[in-house]
């Protein structure tokens, strides 16, 4: 048998040595083949085992093999929310007073003259409402802050009416059954979703879009954003230092200005 000759003028390198050199290298996968995410994890979790790491740790890391991947977050794009027209708050409230249910009537117009959310309006306790100024104190609302919210002089008979029947029961709340039991937020969705059936409306109505309609009403009529914040208990942290400054009673003066302009 001959043996393997060398190639020549090449520094006598070998064939076995060429045969080293040319091997060819595995191309990388496909694109749109992948490896599994498990099978991923755990070569990545061979890499990061020996830096003992904690959940700050490797958030921080993956943030960066976000950034060195360019890895784009999508985004959904943000959708405005529905918003009730006037016509349509008419046609709700022309039937939920044809009903003639006072608690339910009582507790709409709360939610339609206040803004505050479901959430809230559960918790108001009848000591927490000042028939004097027309207002209702909301104690820890979202993110645990208490706020004063106004409502309207007109209502302020019946609302007060609806409160010295509970009184006499000995209620604690602003809104409780019969059985001495604070109304639910569920309780209250499907009330109002009770209503949007018999008014014949093809859009929802919750209490966040009476909320939305207040403040949006409350907009077209000229009040300036500064004024409307302290009473929908949002927070923004542009604009955190100029509502500080401002007084309730010049917010209060503003609202009862424009709310006999209110549709119902």
């Amino acid at each position: 048998m001959s043996t393997p000759k060398t190639v020549s003028n090449a520094g006598d390198v070998s064939v076995a040595d060429v045969s080293d050199r040319t091997k060819v290298t595995p191309l990388a996968a496909p694109a749109g083949t992948r490896t599994p995410p498990k099978q991923k994890a755990r070569e990545l979790a061979a890499a990061l085992r020996r830096e003992r790491p904690d959940y700050a740790y490797l958030k921080s890391v993956f943030r960066a093999l976000r950034v060195e991947l360019d890895v784009q977050i999508p985004r959904a794009p943000k959708r405005l929310p529905y918003v009730p027209s006037e016509d349509e708050i008419r046609r709700y409230y022309h039937t939920v007073w044809q009903a003639r249910n006072a608690g339910d009537i009582v507790l709409i117009k709360t939610l339609l003259s206040t803004g505050v959310r479901v959430s809230e309006l559960v918790k108001i306790r009848l000591s927490e409402v000042d028939f004097d100024r027309c207002q209702i104190r909301v104690t820890a609302g979202k993110g645990q802050k208490d706020r004063i919210v106004p409502f309207p002089g007109s209502f302020k008979e019946v609302l007060a009416l609806h409160a010295s029947h509970l009184e006499r029961s000995g209620a604690t709340y602003l809104f409780e059954s019969a059985w001495k039991k604070r109304y639910s937020d569920r309780g209250v969705r499907k009330l109002l979703a009770r209503y949007v059936a018999a008014a014949g409306l093809t859009q929802p109505i919750s209490p966040h879009k009476l909320r939305h309609f207040l403040f949006t009403w409350l907009k077209k009529q000229g009040i300036d954003d500064a004024l409307i914040q302290p009473y929908s208990g949002h927070a923004s942290r542009q604009s955190l230092e100029i509502y500080s400054r401002l007084a309730i009673a010049d917010a209060q003066h503003e609202y009862d200005q424009v709310i006999g302009r209110f549709p119902v």
